[in-house]
């Protein structure tokens, strides 16, 4: 008897156990070159499940990004930081920031195959619905996963979160493949408004299941509790924060259905 209800004992409190959330340092590569990732979920969601690529703002993979992934994980699904940069390229300044990021801007297609290589490893993950996968990405991020959109990647959804909104080439909007939603900063004044018109015109005529949500008061980088006082225009918004992730919560609802 005594042996029974201790056996009862254990199974009670294995079962009563709070899920854990598993990361981990994911070290790949494109075209020869290291990139080090972050990977995040949690262990008590069984089978497959949809894969979110996360895509890093322009100082690059930081605690920031890993965070949200572990958030992601808390919601069930498997998270990964793509690594744009490279592994060991970490800016430690603006200034190394402001280098790294214009070097992938004005080489697009190199920014897409780093952005590719990312969500590859992302759907080659074994715990991975790899026909449920989307991506998010912040800043310089955003930009990316529009990118990344535009190579014509599998998806079934992306997010930019006050990415930079331009349209350098119109006609690659015909690449993408799944429904896009931007959250942008109604006072954001990086991004200009002849920009931001062609970007509405690329995705418009190229039949792009798109939405714009603007949050009234945000400017840059309105997600991000860390960014400080440091750039002009650039400020953290609580109230756009939590609005904006329970609209990428809503739109995740509806792709992964």
């Amino acid at each position: 008897m005594k042996k029974i209800l201790c056996l009862l004992l254990t199974v009670a409190c294995t079962a009563s156990a709070p899920a854990k959330i598993i990361t981990r340092v994911v070290v790949y590569q494109q075209a020869g070159t290291p990139l080090e990732g972050f990977l995040a979920y949690d262990d008590a969601v069984t089978g497959r499940r949809p894969g979110v690529l996360i895509v890093h703002q322009w100082l690059g993979l930081t605690g920031y990004e890993k965070h949200r992934a572990e958030m992601l994980a808390q919601l069930g699904y498997v998270a990964f930081c793509a690594d744009i940069y490279g592994q060991g390229i970490r800016p430690q300044n603006l200034q190394e920031a402001g280098a790294q990021a214009t070097k992938y801007k004005t080489d697009r297609q190199l920014l897409r195959a780093r952005a590719n290589a990312g969500l590859a490893e992302l759907k080659k993950n074994e715990l991975v619905d790899s026909h449920r996968v989307a991506t998010i990405g912040y800043c310089f991020g955003g930009t990316t996963v529009l990118e990344l959109a535009r190579s014509g990647a599998e998806l079934n959804g992306v997010v930019s979160f006050h990415g930079g909104l331009d349209s350098p080439t119109p006609a690659a909007g015909r690449n993408i493949k799944c429904p896009v939603l931007v959250c942008h900063g109604a006072d954001d004044p990086f991004e200009k408004p002849a920009d931001l018109a062609a970007f509405e015109s690329e995705l418009r005529e190229a039949g792009v299941d798109w939405r714009l949500i603007k949050y009234g008061g945000a400017v840059h980088s309105f997600t991000q509790p860390d960014v400080g006082e440091a750039i002009p225009g650039a400020k953290y918004n609580a109230r756009a924060d939590r609005r904006s992730w329970a609209d990428m919560k809503s739109f995740f609802t509806e792709i992964f259905q």
